[in-house]
């Protein structure tokens, strides 16, 4: 599975986000509670996310979480996030290059 936006939102997302629960994450992000746990197993699978279960810590409680889990962006998910947002940057601003000119070429047919 490549990387894409939706993995782009997630990884900015938790980057932002402490102790949010799974289904506030999908709330956010517009994902189904399976969407999200399909995406969150690939970051996973790839080393760019780490999914602590506290379920069976005893100081859990400690932590004053809602969650059961805990999700942290590994040095390589930062990194990643970096290089998908500079992406995603590039993308649009060639989009707005193109969208300027056909701007600028529907007005010199309007004249």
């Amino acid at each position: 599975m490549p990387i894409n936006q939706d993995h782009l939102n997630i990884l900015r997302k938790i980057s932002n986000s402490k102790n949010i629960t799974q289904r506030q994450l999908a709330t956010t992000l517009g994902f189904s509670l399976g969407k999200l746990n399909y995406c969150l197993k690939a970051l996973k699978h790839k080393g760019l996310v780490k999914i602590n279960n506290f379920k069976k810590n005893k100081n859990r409680f400690n932590l004053q979480s809602k969650s059961n889990y805990f999700y942290v962006v590994t040095p390589e998910g930062i990194s990643q996030k970096t290089k998908l947002a500079l992406n995603f940057m590039k993308r649009k601003m060639e989009e707005y290059e193109e969208l300027k000119k056909e701007i600028e070429s529907l007005k010199k047919k309007r004249k």
